[in-house]
């Protein structure tokens, strides 16, 4: 069987984020599917509470300095990497100033979330598929872990179909405990269809829920990963009713899980 090459599009990543059950698991995925035989690549964002120094990013000259248009307005997408040592992993994070150099991460000082939440996630969406693109590297799975890297999925079926990239490559969505409060901008609907995604369920987002996103992302997806017992339930029967190939949530050993996850990969 050739060896699965898996790019892992990820909200947070443990050590650069506080650890926490989304974050862990992100680098844990990412080091156990390495020890398996797979290819990996990993990206988050580079939120402005990630310390660089301390870290140890730099930017990649050769893949940074093109401009996205997000909402009329033209973005820097800059590309800089990170090695965990004891993972033996490199991590791609994708930044611009507008979207990241705030202190925070999704939510402000308040607990509000930030109003532009949906352009960094479109951002962080085309800036990391493009940098994939610069790569010349041909992921088979692309597996998108935390509601901020869900809109992948969307560009991957309706904007970069036909790229010879990511053609055949098998969409895995991870459900987890990520849920945010209230919708993202009102308009984000219509900043997809700007984007060139557009099609007959899209009506859905007119009320761009966390649920209702979801519900639209899982119609994309060649597979569905439950990563948490505290993942909506709501979200996992629908799942199941769109006859979505699904692997349960398991609180057996790591060993075991991680096992399953590779067998998941395999079978896509």
């Amino acid at each position: 069987m050739a060896t699965n090459k898996i790019l892992y599009v990820c909200q947070e990543i443990s050590p650069y984020l506080p650890e926490n059950e989304l974050s862990k698991l992100s680098i844990e995925m990412a080091r156990q599917m390495q020890e398996r035989g797979a290819e990996v690549r990993t990206f988050m964002p580079r939120y402005g509470c990630i310390n660089e120094r301390r870290n140890q990013l730099h930017e990649v000259i050769r893949l940074s300095g093109m401009n996205l248009i997000i909402n009329d307005n033209d973005h820097q997408l800059i590309i800089k990497v990170a090695s965990i040592p004891s993972a033996r992993l490199q991590i791609y994070f994708i930044d611009n100033d507008d979207y990241f150099a705030r202190r925070a991460v999704l939510h402000d000082e308040a607990g509000v979330p930030f109003e532009d939440n949906d352009d960094r996630a479109i951002f962080f969406a085309r800036g990391m598929l493009e940098t994939v693109k610069k790569l010349r590297w041909t992921p088979t799975i692309v597996h998108c872990h935390g509601w901020f890297s869900a809109i992948a999925p969307m560009y991957l079926k309706k904007v970069f179909y036909d790229d010879p990239l990511f053609r055949d490559v098998k969409i895995v969505l991870s459900l987890a405990d990520d849920k945010f409060e209230g919708m993202l901008a009102e308009d984000f609907k219509q900043k997809l269809e700007e984007e060139g995604i557009m099609d007959s369920s899209m009506a859905i987002l007119s009320e761009p829920t966390y649920e209702n996103l979801y519900r639209y992302v899982i119609e994309y997806a060649d597979g569905i990963i439950v990563n948490s017992p505290n993942a909506s339930k709501e979200l996992v029967e629908y799942a199941r009713q769109a006859g979505k190939k699904i692997l349960e949530y398991s609180d057996a050993d790591p060993k075991e899980v991680f096992d399953n996850y590779k067998r998941f990969y395999d079978e896509l």
